[in-house]
């Protein structure tokens, strides 16, 4: 028997949990007004995350990956910006805490590394003055306890030389150890959570991997929780113990990252998968999208992958498919997908015979 649940059913229960999710975002639709038009960037977003945990969270660009995760910070415009639905982090509604309260939790409780270190970190101020004036804001401890604990964050993100590099500005450091600083600064005060927007993009491919082995290591050996935005799925596959693919501000698929990855069910999740280089498939031609992503002032009334949908049929330009999920918690928004045998599969009986997918 299918089963279809709500945004509300599907972050409210928890997938086999004993204990409330340390991180929970419930029906999250972020808006920028505008004179000219209204963004829709962020679409009842729902998910859970547990302490400990990785979720990556994967798309194209513009599909709302890093607004979801700046409005955790609520570093987003208040004149232009309306919020609504829930963020929950620990005890604190981040929807509702004070001004005050809010800026106590950035740094100490919720903190994040941003995709370019050069325009998050102050090119006036050298490296151990940012890292000490973050460890000082939020504890009591002086500048010299503060400037040892510089020294001890850079030798944890494995930067070579710390005692120079804290005296050094961030143009005079290469782009993986700004990275590297960003990190130290990001976990000065041993944050419950971390948020990383697409930290290895403007780093070499080499580097890239240096700095995702020292992140995830740090985050198990600190056991924080980490919510990773990335659009690279090989990324996720490394790294992440959930994954959540979101298209035009709406997470569309989620669920264990192997479950995901290894046995995707929507058209826009296995799309991607398809245009991703393989090992085994080196030579081949990748399988392109076609088409692009719809626009965030004008979303159509169906599914919004719909129009770029090979499997789309009259239906889906109808409304947009409620969560189905099923016993593991895996969760897709799409009318040809069923639960069979407890699980989620693609029903090929309700695709176009000509586009129907191949069996798995």
């Amino acid at each position: 028997m299918n089963e279809m649940r709500s945004p509300d059913t599907l972050a409210s229960e928890p997938h086999g949990a004993t204990v409330e999710p340390y991180v929970r975002v419930k029906d999250l639709t972020v808006r920028f007004v505008s004179r000219e038009a209204t963004v829709k960037a962020v679409n009842g977003v729902s998910f859970d995350l547990d302490k400990g945990q990785v979720l990556c969270v994967i798309g194209e660009s513009g599909s709302g990956k890093s607004v979801m995760m700046r409005s955790l910070l609520r570093l987003h415009p208040k004149k232009r910006t309306v919020i609504e639905g829930s963020m929950r982090v620990g005890a604190d509604e981040i929807t509702s805490v004070s001004d005050k309260k809010m800026s106590e939790l950035r740094g100490s409780t919720i903190s994040m590394i941003f995709q370019e270190p050069m325009t998050a970190l102050d090119p006036l101020y050298t490296i151990g003055d940012q890292i000490a004036e973050t460890v000082m804001r939020h504890e009591k401890i002086d500048r010299d306890a503060a400037w040892k604990r510089a020294l001890e964050l850079l030798e944890l993100v494995r930067v070579p030389s710390p005692e120079r590099r804290l005296k050094a500005f961030p143009h005079e450091l290469s782009g993986g150890l700004r990275q590297r600083a960003m990190i130290a600064v990001a976990l000065s005060c041993r944050p419950s959570i971390l948020l990383a927007d697409e930290p290895t993009t403007a780093l070499d491919a080499s580097v890239q991997i240096q700095v995702l082995v020292l992140l995830r290591k740090l985050q198990r050996e600190m056991g924080m929780s980490m919510i990773f935005v990335t659009h690279d799925l090989g990324v996720a596959a490394q790294i992440a113990d959930k994954v959540a693919v979101m298209y035009a501000g709406r997470i569309i698929e989620y669920g264990e990252a192997r479950d995901v990855l290894m046995h995707p069910q929507h058209p826009y999740t296995k799309a991607m998968l398809s245009s991703t280089v393989k090992d085994q498939d080196k030579g081949k031609p990748l399988e392109a999208i076609a088409g692009t992503p719809p626009d965030l002032r004008a979303l159509p009334d169906g599914c919004s992958f719909a129009p770029r949908c090979k499997y789309a049929g009259p239906d889906c330009k109808v409304a947009m498919p409620d969560p189905l999920i099923d016993g593991r918690g895996h969760m897709v928004r799409c009318s040809k997908v069923r639960v069979m045998g407890g699980l989620l599969m693609f029903d090929e009986g309700m695709a176009r015979p000509e586009t129907a997918l191949e069996p798995a």
